[in-house]
């Protein structure tokens, strides 16, 4: 049985589409959703009920972009904290601007809902879609999309200053895009454990590098590795567990890290162990659409590495790729791809991800 909590009153600031609620006004505009409200504002009205129980923790799903999707116990206490963290982190005080455009199934869209209530932030809501920002006129302060929508945004994110993009790494193609725009752009770390991200990374720096940045934690988390060389999490503030990942990183300092991959991706194939992670930073060069590196059984080689594109075959098509990847100069021996296949709509979990095992499984099986 959950036990009690006492949930904190909204804070004097905090809006929800232009109008401050109270706790009890909040949990009737929740019913009204539920009742009356579109799909998405359904979703939201579920989780503001949830939220506003008298109980220390609210379910949530995981992605499931990585494994089964599960439902884990959140602690309300540490979803205030995560929220206090990101506003601190990002420098969003009182008042900041927000938009909500991703759906309040996953914790990233109810993250930004107790974010507003928490920091007291003006919150909009828009229908989670591929295009969140067209509907939009007006400038916000605050935005998390994932790398699709982003993609398809890029020519109005004149409208946000500062943009967080998780639930995805993001392709160097997509780098490049957000490189010179006047946002503020940042590739989060995190997952449905550490309640959404507990590192970030600015894509779009004023001062140019020529090596990415790496990922720089926010306040109260200390990392470290283990013997297989993946990420460990220590956040007392945000887990009663320390989280040990399957993400192989290079530790930078002891605030600082760069991602390699998952360890649960590694490829041998003839006895090499690949990272696809790192071999999609690569051919981001240039592949334009959506892909990604997996493998399938090989006789010989245990495993032989495929290349997997978004786009409608054409036998023009594949011999232009192979070329390209032929004169890739970055790409190692072993890393050039064995087959491509060409896929016109990728499967997708139902967080927006690309789900590689099912896309997989369609196109070959």
């Amino acid at each position: 049985m959950a036990d009690y909590y006492k949930v904190p009153e909204t804070h004097p600031n905090f809006k929800l589409n232009k109008k401050h609620y109270s706790n009890a006004e909040l949990r009737q505009l929740a019913f009204k959703f539920i009742k009356e409200g579109e799909a998405f504002e359904e979703e939201v009205g579920n989780f503001i009920l949830e939220w506003l129980k008298p109980h220390d923790f609210v379910e949530v799903k995981t992605s499931g972009s990585t494994g089964k999707p599960k439902t884990i116990q959140l602690k309300k206490e540490y979803m205030a904290n995560s929220a206090m963290a990101t506003a601190k982190y990002f420098d969003l005080p009182e008042d900041t601007k927000a938009l909500l455009c991703l759906p309040a199934t996953y914790i990233a869209g109810k993250m930004m809902i107790i974010r507003a209530i928490i920091c007291g932030w003006q919150l909009d809501l828009v229908p989670p879609s591929s295009t969140p920002l067209d509907q939009v006129f007006k400038i916000y302060d605050f935005c998390a999309m994932i790398p699709f929508q982003l993609d398809n945004s890029v020519g109005r994110l004149h409208l946000v200053r500062k943009l967080i993009v998780g639930g995805g790494a993001m392709s160097l193609r997509l780098q490049k895009m957000v490189k010179e725009v006047n946002t503020k752009v940042y590739e989060t770390y995190g997952m449905t454990e550490t309640i959404t991200h507990i590192a970030a990374r600015r894509i779009n720096p004023t001062k140019k590098k020529k090596q990415a940045r790496p990922f720089k934690v926010l306040p109260n988390i200390n990392i470290s590795k283990d013997e297989r060389d993946c990420l460990v999490i220590k956040a007392p503030k945000l887990s009663d567990e320390i989280i040990t990942t399957n993400d192989v990183v290079e530790i930078v300092t002891y605030k600082k890290f760069n991602w390699k991959g998952r360890i649960d991706n590694v490829i041998n194939s003839g006895g090499v162990k690949l990272h696809p992670e790192e071999i999609e930073k690569k051919l981001g060069k240039i592949i334009d659409s959506r892909f990604f590196i997996t493998s399938l059984p090989n006789d010989s080689l245990g495993n032989k590495l495929v290349l997997f594109i978004e786009a409608a075959f054409s036998e023009e098509h594949l011999t232009e790729m192979k070329a390209k990847i032929s004169n890739l100069k970055s790409l190692e021996r072993f890393e050039h791809p064995k087959k491509i296949y060409f896929v016109e709509k990728f499967e997708e979990t139902s967080s927006g991800k690309i789900h590689r095992d099912n896309t997989l499984k369609s196109r070959v099986s």
